[in-house]
């Protein structure tokens, strides 16, 4: 492991070219030795947090006790987070369950559920909120907004209002905070970098690093905003200098909540490092999952398909089959961001269905969970057949690797379970489809399962439709279908069709009730 580390740090100064700065280099061998003591860090932080439990289990969970272990957790155990700050909610009044619930609004983000923290924060009234606690409120709130900016990287029609919010809420927290403290310095910075001072900012944030300690969080972030600046510059070399920082600080800190790798990883494919880009990100990914937050694991994913398919694009023509492997995983992915999208669209809308409001929720609870377990099924799986592939290259034992990719059995094997999976869980949203989608169908010709079927070819393609997935394309690259064929079977699908005209728009308007 240690020489692996070693030798990846190594490549990745080389990426930057021969003439990267000599601080440059300095920061990725000291990245190298902290990368080995990772452990060790989060168990120290683990430790931490278990005495402070021991402390509530034995006595009792004071208010001061919930908040110091929710923040002891926060980006480190999201969900712990989440479940102790509910503690708070639940057993405090006053201003201190309004304590408790702004940071529980600032950490739903991460997983993924948007709406409720956003309901939850403008729940509060600011006017009843005591002058000390005013930073904590401006921050949490300015947190939660930069989290669901993120979220919607890529749809700036949804992301602008949030920006807007953000760049409030870090005025109004400027405005409290004492201005000789570090806070006041690097929010001062961040917000100079968000309405375009490049230079204030600049200043601003390297007196940060100067002055807060390894281990700090502001200093973290203060390199990350660092390195923004330095590549919006061309500087390549300063960039990755200032991401070495902040992921040495995220790392002697064990914080998981963490961009730094993530970027790193990016800078390195795009000097054409990619092995070294995917062990970056992987890490980032890593981190993701132990902290228990999908909208990291969504951020490494829009990264993780091209750096994948640029890899295995680089290595020898027997092995060409990995490539078809890792497009599997880019279409899943891609899949499970465009069903949590049609998912939060029909949350809005149950919302309003007052009587059936819980069990709806509850449905498409279980749609996450079965989504993202096949998604870290097919994660693991890649890691097993990678696994595998390593030991068969190194027995010398290519051409009986070549011979089980070629064979296309592992793909259909992997393509049956995702359909088991995708079957039951459409099914479990919207149980009357089958009915449904037949009342639009001539009587002669209406889909007729066979013995054990869930769904069919005819029923995917129209279900896939049904979740937003209109395009052709997509639909072929999911289903591991030809784009020719996915046009017949639509085609065919509109012959048999009452209103042929307006037939693909009746299965958009099917009801998840049946």
């Amino acid at each position: 492991m240690r020489c692996g580390i070693v030798i990846f740090l190594l490549t990745a100064v080389a990426a930057l070219g021969y003439g990267a700065e000599p601080a440059a280099k300095a920061t990725l061998a000291r990245l190298d030795g902290l990368l080995n003591k990772r452990n060790l860090f989060i168990e120290e932080r683990q430790h931490r947090i278990d005495s402070l439990v021991d402390i509530g289990n034995r006595s009792s969970f004071t208010p001061t006790l919930l908040m110091e272990v929710a923040d002891a957790y926060t980006s480190f155990n999201n969900d712990s987070a989440l479940y102790y700050l509910q503690l708070g909610i639940d057993s405090s009044k006053g201003s201190l369950r309004d304590h408790f619930l702004w940071k529980h609004a600032a950490c739903l983000p991460l997983a993924g559920l948007n709406d409720l923290a956003v309901k939850e924060y403008n729940s509060i009234d600011p006017e009843s909120i005591p002058p000390e606690l005013l930073s904590s409120y401006y921050d949490s709130g300015r947190q939660m907004h930069s989290y669901i900016v993120s979220f919607f990287e890529g749809h700036p029609h949804i992301s602008v209002q949030h920006e807007r919010e953000v760049e409030r809420l870090q005025k109004e927290l400027i405005a409290v905070l004492p201005k000789e403290s570090a806070e006041y310095k690097y929010n001062l910075g961040e917000y100079n970098l968000l309405t375009g001072k490049r230079e204030a900012a600049r200043i601003l944030l390297e007196e940060i690093i100067e002055s807060e300690p390894e281990n700090s969080k502001l200093r973290a972030r203060a390199a990350y905003h660092l390195s923004t600046i330095a590549r919006a510059n061309g500087d390549v070399e300063k960039s990755a200098y200032y991401l070495g920082l902040s992921a040495i600080s995220d790392i002697s800190s064990a914080t998981r909540d963490v961009l730094s790798l993530q970027e790193l990883g990016k800078l390195l494919y795009s000097q054409g490092k990619v092995n070294e880009a995917y062990r970056c990100i992987s890490s980032a990914l890593a981190n993701a999952v132990e902290c228990g937050a999908p909208l990291r694991m969504i951020d490494t994913a829009r990264s993780l398909p091209f750096i994948e398919t640029a890899h295995a694009a680089s290595i020898s023509t027997w092995r060409s089959s990995i490539y078809w492997v890792l497009g599997l995983i880019s279409c899943l992915t891609i899949g499970l961001i465009a069903s949590l999208f049609v998912l939060r669209h029909e949350m809005k809308k149950m919302e309003r269905l007052q009587a059936s409001l819980k069990a709806a929720n509850d449905t498409k609870e279980v749609y996450i969970s079965q989504f993202l377990q096949l998604c870290s099924i097919y994660m693991d799986k890649l890691n097993q057949f990678c696994k595998i592939a390593a030991r068969k290259l190194a027995a010398g034992q290519a051409d009986e690797l070549y011979r089980m990719t070629k064979s296309g059995k592992f793909v259909e094997e992997q393509s049956r379970e995702f359909y088991e999976v995708f079957d039951n869980a459409f099914l479990h949203i919207y149980p009357d489809f089958i009915n449904q989608v037949n009342e639009l169908l001539d009587p002669d010709k209406q889909i007729t399962l066979k013995e054990g079927e869930l769904l069919n070819t005819d029923l995917r393609i129209l279900a896939f439709m049904r979740l937003g997935i209109e395009e052709s394309s997509r639909i072929a690259q999911v289903l591991n279908l030809s784009l020719n064929t996915i046009y017949a079977y639509r085609n065919r699908l509109k012959a048999k069709a009452v209103d042929r005209e307006n037939f693909e728009q009746n299965v958009m308007n099917i009801s998840s009730v049946s």
